[in-house]
């Protein structure tokens, strides 16, 4: 009799493991499916983060059977998507090492706030979309209440963009803690993927999210439709256009346009014709910094407000060359074909710690996936007017430096897409990139439909 109690028992508790089991295997839409809405919260801390965090709800409200509902942090994109913001994303916009310390107490408060939003809303997925700094912050601390709470059907964690691991001395090995608190990893660079699976961290690449734009590129734009696109910004045929992207933080943009203007200044003897155009990131603040600049600009300036992507591009089109502070656009520069030069500047502190810790000597995607220094940088004590005016005066004469920068930007974009049907994506060709339904907001937000948490 107590043989066969034994035995009933230990069926008992298989079959509660194998139901356990089976119930961790429901995917994130099922598991949704019971509260007949898909809870999205989603973290966005700048304005590229914004710009993907919006391609990826709008790819899940046309992809997932359920309605949808967003809560969390981002900006004007995300908001024009369906979020409403906890707070300003602005106030999570901070890099650097020293350029925090102001700010931390802030932060903290953000992060409260942010938590307890979290576990208000009962999200069945959470994503964090770069800034890491916080990001990983709010996914750690909100996985810890789960373990507290015993939470069997916790929200599944979404990173998007992984953290530069291949930058730094020791990143790799940094990988190994990530799997705690992130369940899945989407990679936008090629060889990412591998990495972080090495180091027991769920991750797919999904691709570089820019390359949606690709439909807008102009990579071999004839003289007719430029004089075309100088006629709409009423210039002159004989003018010589540079567009001027001084970064979208508000620290990096009172550091770095102060040295463009005064470059500019020098660039207008050998240019008597020089307009900029001055791209303005989708940042309340910096759009006040750069507005009040502009009465000590030394050559005529136009403003390229943010929100239109087909404007952008069409600047990038007349433009004959870019000034840009380190960042993403580096990368949509290239993609548009049009000669660049970036420059980076940080507090002497952070510049020391750069110096120390990189393992790669440059700082701009293109030359870093390339391998090759096609964009001119100029970095810290480099990144002075004089030096900034020398570069673009060669950049807008020297043809043979910019067939160099152009014939780079085929390869990147090659690179920056996942291979399809397991072909290399070197079988990819750059025309067709913009005509594959397999986009990567499309790739990363069916992963989040169709995940089933281990």
């Amino acid at each position: 009799m107590l043989r066969v109690s034994k035995i009933k028992l230990r069926f008992r508790l298989l079959t509660q493991r194998f139901a356990s089991f089976e119930a961790r295997k429901k995917s994130v839409i099922e598991k949704a499916a019971v509260d007949g809405e898909l809870r999205v919260f989603i973290v966005a801390g700048e304005v590229s983060g914004d710009n993907i965090g919006s391609r990826l709800m709008c790819s899940l409200k046309k992809l997932s059977p359920l309605p949808l509902r967003f809560h969390g942090v981002g900006g004007s994109m995300m908001c024009k998507q369906g979020l409403t913001s906890l707070f300003p994303m602005e106030d999570l916009a901070v890099m650097g090492l020293w350029e925090l310390l102001p700010h931390l107490y802030k932060f903290r408060v953000k992060l409260k706030e942010t938590i307890v939003a979290a576990a208000m809303f009962k999200p069945h997925v959470v994503v964090t979309v770069d800034s890491k700094g916080f990001s990983f912050r709010l996914l750690k601390q909100l996985r810890a209440r789960y373990n507290q709470q015993h939470l069997e059907n916790s929200a599944v964690h979404f990173h998007y963009v992984a953290p530069s691991f291949w930058a730094w001395k020791g990143g790799e090995s940094r990988l190994g803690g990530l799997s705690e608190f992130v369940d899945h990893l989407f990679c936008i660079l090629p060889n990412e993927e591998s990495v972080c699976r090495e180091h027991g961290v769920e991750a797919t690449f999904v691709g570089h999210p820019l390359l949606e734009d690709i439909n807008l590129v102009r990579t071999c734009k004839p003289q007719e439709s430029k004089l075309e696109g100088l006629s709409k910004y009423s210039l002159p045929s004989d003018s010589t256009v540079i567009s001027v992207l001084p970064g979208s933080r508000l620290q990096e943009v009172e550091r770095m346009l102060p040295i463009f203007s005064k470059a500019m200044k020098l660039l207008k003897d050998p240019f008597p014709n020089l307009v900029t155009l001055i791209h303005v990131a989708s940042n309340s603040q910096v759009d006040h910094y750069i507005g009040k600049s502009l009465r000590q600009w030394p050559v005529p300036a136009i403003l390229v407000p943010s929100g239109s992507t087909q404007l952008k591009y069409d600047a990038f089109g007349v433009s004959q060359a870019a000034l840009c502070t380190s960042g993403t656009v580096a990368v949509e520069l290239q993609l548009a074909c049009l000669p660049s030069l970036v420059a980076y500047r940080a507090h002497f502190l952070t510049e020391l710690f750069i110096r120390y810790k990189a393992k790669i000597p440059y700082i701009s995607l293109p030359n870093i996936l390339l391998d090759s220094p096609n964009i001119p940088e100029a970095l810290f004590r480099a990144c002075n007017p004089s030096n900034l005016a020398l570069i673009l005066e060669r950049l807008l004469l020297d043809e043979e430096m910019r067939g160099k920068q152009v014939v780079a930007a085929e390869k990147l974009a090659r690179l920056l897409h996942p291979s399809e049907s397991g072909m290399s994506s070197k079988l990819v060709h750059y025309s067709d990139l913009d005509s594959h339904r397999n986009t990567p907001s499309n790739l990363a937000a069916s992963t989040i439909l169709s995940y089933a948490k281990r």
